[in-house]
């Protein structure tokens, strides 16, 4: 990893309106990119990150920002490790919030399944949850660069919050007499 270049982003935006500094940290944010310290941003290179950022760099400028980008090999050894463990915390952070959610829907299951509220309208809403589900966790796998320690476990926790919607499935269609799916 030593040789591993990266890519660092440095946006100059005005004071106002602060819509413009919001919109910016919500897209590098979204991208995966880390916030390494007074406003400058650093991502892996790669031509897509490198693609985003130039094309951020396009869509502040008519609003008076401006930015610039640098593509750069760290000379001190130890550093590309040091960025890559800071992603993998940031990520982790976010893994640890999806299992927490996961938690939420698996105990929403039981306790809808405990009730007997097996109602086509609680399917639906459960069927919602679990794909904000899989859409989260896809967007975290995204930006998870260097293979943050809880992505395996947060895979698993959204397999079982699939088998247990399928248990809660096949829970409703029995209830309203009918076989799943037909």
């Amino acid at each position: 990893m030593a040789d591993m270049e990266w890519l660092f982003f440095l946006p100059q935006l005005p004071s106002s309106p602060s819509s413009l500094r919001v919109l910016v940290w919500r897209r590098l944010r979204a991208a995966g990119a880390l916030g390494l310290q007074n406003g400058v941003w650093v991502l892996p290179h790669g031509p897509d990150h490198e693609q985003f950022l130039r094309d951020l760099v396009a869509e502040i400028a008519p609003q008076g920002g401006s930015g610039l980008l640098f593509r750069a090999t760290p000379l001190q050894a130890n550093l590309p490790d040091d960025i890559a463990e800071r992603f993998r915390a940031e990520r982790d952070q976010e893994y640890a919030e999806f299992r927490g959610r996961c938690a939420d829907f698996l105990q929403e299951i039981a306790k809808e399944t405990q009730a007997r509220n097996l109602t086509f309208a609680e399917l639906e809403e459960n069927e919602e949850d679990l794909l904000k589900l899989e859409a989260w966790l896809g967007k975290i796998r995204a930006r998870d660069f260097f293979d943050a320690p809880q992505a395996e476990p947060s895979a698993a926790d959204l397999a079982r919050c699939q088998e247990a919607f399928q248990g809660f499935a096949q829970a409703v269609y029995g209830h309203a007499g009918l076989t799943e799916g037909a």
